[in-house]
């Protein structure tokens, strides 16, 4: 396992009785990369993160997480991840700065950086009052606190703004990207693909168990933007859809001349159009 290679799953199968959840799964994560898992609610996503995090089995192949196997995990390879999922509770009856305290000690790390965090994820003003009574957005950024509070090598986030107002995503996305700045590997389950293109170095759509497409949002984009077509607001406030075509180039180029296009925007593929395509299935159709 090469040194900056921090997470690599290797053929990795999952079955459950007559099941196949996952199938021949293979992926790295590199420090400072997002990598979005994505696909729908039981695509295999959660499987996935419990098998690289050692609390589940896989059927077959090989996930080493820090150049450990994911079988033999032990305390130290703990201390280096974070993990934030769906069922990450907080102590609701202790204060927001408690519940990092206590987490402090247990990491060994300086109260210092408790009061790093509560800025980081905008909790200071809250710190003492009890997490029980917080907003369900105040909960989840209580939650991703505490998984970075020990500045972990790799954070997992299992679905980490899912049912939050656009807000409170986007200060959770801000947080994310400041992360990856300063060097932490985060590895993204969601089934949000606006999200995912926003934060997402690279992606794996994941369908059925098994991984259908891999690479960035804009090479998968660009790859299945097989009709090129262009999106022009006129002067008179008129909107057109045009196809690449060498007549409405020329009239596209006789628009602009003429200084009559207010804006114009080309029409590849978003990343759920992308999943469709591959699979034939909406993320709705779950």
């Amino acid at each position: 396992m090469e040194q900056n290679v921090l997470l690599q799953l290797s053929h990795i199968s999952k079955r459950y009785k007559t099941e196949l959840a996952l199938k021949d799964i293979n992926m790295e994560l590199h420090p400072g990369e997002i990598l979005g898992f994505l696909g729908p609610s039981g695509a295999g996503k959660t499987t996935t993160i419990k098998i690289i995090t050692g609390q589940l089995r896989q059927t077959s192949g090989e996930a080493k997480i820090l150049g450990t196997d994911s079988a033999n995990i032990d305390a130290s390879i703990y201390e280096r991840i974070g993990v934030v999922s769906d069922n990450s509770g907080i102590y609701e009856k202790m204060t927001v700065w408690q519940n990092l305290n206590m987490f402090a000690k247990i990491w060994r790390v300086p109260r210092t950086r408790v009061e790093e965090v509560l800025r980081q994820v905008d909790l200071s003003e809250h710190s003492k009052k009890q997490a029980g009574k917080l907003s369900k957005g105040q909960k989840q950024r209580l939650v991703l606190a505490r998984a970075v509070l020990h500045k972990p090598r790799i954070l997992f986030l299992d679905e980490p703004t899912s049912g939050l107002d656009p807000t409170t995503a986007v200060e959770i996305h801000k947080m994310l990207l400041d992360l990856k700045e300063e060097g932490m590997a985060i590895f993204l389950t969601t089934h949000n693909m606006e999200e995912a293109t926003k934060l997402c170095d690279n992606v794996a759509l994941l369908y059925q168990g098994e991984i259908v497409e891999f690479g960035s949002p804009q090479e998968l984009c660009l790859k299945y933007n097989q009709d090129k077509r262009y999106q022009i607001l006129l002067d008179d406030r008129k909107e057109i859809i045009l196809e690449q075509t060498p007549e409405n180039i020329r009239k596209i180029a006789e628009w602009m001349e003429k200084d009559q296009v207010q804006c114009i925007h080309s029409c590849e593929p978003t990343l759920e159009s992308v999943f469709l395509q591959v699979t034939g299935k909406t993320l709705n159709a779950w």
